[in-house]
């Protein structure tokens, strides 16, 4: 059930709906995603009203605070980070709600204070007893946390009209076993429609004004085949390194955490066909036709390309190798960068390659998907251009500084037929007045009003899995050490040169 405001006109679709009475619960809530992102969208949904006013939010660590030690935190997180602007009056109604339970995973006792506690914000803040509990732990603890659910009788609802949910952040398992088992585990616990996996990369505005460009415009849709697409490159690219996330990020490497989810669910909205609608069963329906189209290249050695960031300098900076980051052991082979291409068998993008890439310190920090178009069939201009004419491409700027762009050819100014590449842009903050909410405002209020568009289920997921295996099943056994590559610029030589195989290179954003 989603809470509908009785003074608004529910004919009028503009207006933002409103969550029904509920709570939130964050395990790991002392961790830097509840501090920097999730704790700050709280407050930032309360700020537009978007919450109801006895919105309760309760967190679960390790930690011997009392209450106001977690009113402090909370308090100090949202005013570093929260994107609106902080009003006393707000603060005040959001933290009657605040609660905070110690504990460790393990601890029955801890659980069944949580218990409590939850059935008192009941009493006291009216949440209807409908809770989403928000997983932002490691993945090695998201099985006895839903146990813990489960014994404590937290999953379960006390009445038949109440709701829990639970929310699992990436990654979800670290290959196709291991995302079976965790999916059996959860689904064993919560009903598949009460299972939120979060890719915060789909809260992102941009990323689904992708199904916008595509679907609502004419100009677009008749080109976004084989007949005009040369082929398509992926790229998430940061300039930074690990920043001490050794811990999670050795063992995982950039494949696992950006391309299996990311990347590839980037690929689903550039390649799906037209939905029926933007229902979640629709949605999802399309983009797991094309996942499970999506062919490796015969030849992994070719067409696959992982390195390691070296020492050296990085927009002015001299900074520390991979191997050299605290944390991380001697000689290990996690790579920081990853390059693939990808093939979809369908009418539509049949010998279409798609190029993905991730790395960690690059050129700058850039998310953007580039649609290259095909070169024209004759071109007269070719002894009269100024310079080399390009592709005519389309380029989606998911962040920073998002937008589009496409790049064409056109005549420059005088009286002798030149013609050179130039570009056209649109940017989301010179043509619309409101900002753009946070992806984690938007995706915990899905969660609050269960819209599950955004949110992959577990099909998904597994599609994602049997795509990256191979890959690094090959990168395992036949790998080696990864290349190393220099800080600042664009990942090692091996990835341009999988490209140059195919007669193309990486555009340098």
């Amino acid at each position: 059930m989603s809470y509908q405001n009785p003074l608004r006109d529910k004919r009028d679709k503009r207006l933002p709906r409103i969550a029904g009475p509920s709570g939130l619960v964050i395990f790991g809530v002392t961790g830097d995603l509840a501090r920097k992102k999730l704790m700050p969208a709280v407050y930032d949904l309360a700020n537009r009203g978007l919450l109801p006013p006895g919105f309760s939010l309760v967190g679960f660590a390790r930690r011997d605070w009392a209450a106001q030690d977690f009113d402090k935190i909370v308090h100090d997180a949202v005013k570093q980070h929260a994107r609106t602007p902080f009003r006393e009056a707000t603060w005040r109604q959001l933290a009657q709600g605040f609660r905070f339970v110690p504990g460790d995973f393990s601890d029955d006792d801890a659980f069944d204070r949580l218990a409590d506690t939850v059935r008192e914000l009941d009493q006291q803040q009216g949440t209807g007893g409908n809770y989403a509990f928000y997983l932002s732990i490691p993945p090695s603890f998201f099985d006895i946390v839903s146990k813990q659910l489960d014994r404590s009788g937290l999953a379960h609802p006390d009445e038949p009209d109440q709701w829990r949910r639970v929310i699992i952040e990436k990654p979800f398992g670290h290959d196709l076993e291991s995302a079976r088992q965790l999916n059996a585990t959860v689904e064993s616990i919560f009903p598949p429609d009460s299972i939120f996996r979060i890719d915060h990369y789909l809260g992102k505005e941009t990323v689904q004004n992708i199904l916008a460009l595509r679907f609502a415009n004419q100009l677009f849709e008749p080109i976004w085949n084989a007949h005009y697409v040369d082929h398509v490159q992926i790229t998430m690219a940061e300039d930074i390194g690990i920043e001490g996330r050794a811990g999670y990020y050795d063992g995982i490497g950039a494949a696992r955490d950006v391309i299996q989810n990311h990347l590839l669910q980037l690929l689903a909205l550039v390649a799906m066909e037209e939905p029926v609608s933007f229902n979640a069963s629709d949605l999802r329906a399309e983009k797991e036709k094309i996942l499970s189209a999506v062919r490796l290249p015969e030849d992994l050695s070719e067409y696959t390309a992982r390195g390691q960031y070296a020492a050296g300098w990085a927009g002015g900076l001299k900074v520390n190798g991979f191997l050299d980051e605290d944390g991380i052991p001697e000689g290990s082979t996690t790579e920081t960068y990853a390059a693939v291409r990808l093939d979809i068998d369908t009418r539509r993008w049949a010998g279409v390659p798609f190029y993905l890439r991730t790395g960690k310190r690059l050129g700058r920090r850039v998310t953007e998907v580039a649609i290259v178009f095909k070169r024209a069939p004759h071109l007269p201009f070719e002894s009269t251009a100024t310079e080399e004419l390009g592709q005519n491409a389309l380029v989606i700027r998911v962040q920073p500084d998002e937008g589009t762009t496409i790049r064409f050819g056109s005549k420059v100014p005088g009286t002798a037929m030149e013609v050179r590449d130039v570009t056209m842009d649109f940017g989301y903050g010179g043509s619309f007045t409101e900002e753009s909410p946070e992806a984690y405002e938007r995706l915990i209020l899905d969660v609050l009003l269960g819209d599950p568009p955004l949110f992959p289920r577990h099909e998904e997921v597994e599609l994602s899995w049997q795509i990256l295996d191979p890959i690094e099943e090959y990168w395992a056994a036949n790998g080696g050490r990864p290349e190393r590559y220099a800080p600042g610029g664009w990942g090692p030589a091996s990835s341009d040169q999988m490209l140059a195989r195919d007669g193309r290179a990486w555009r340098r954003p």
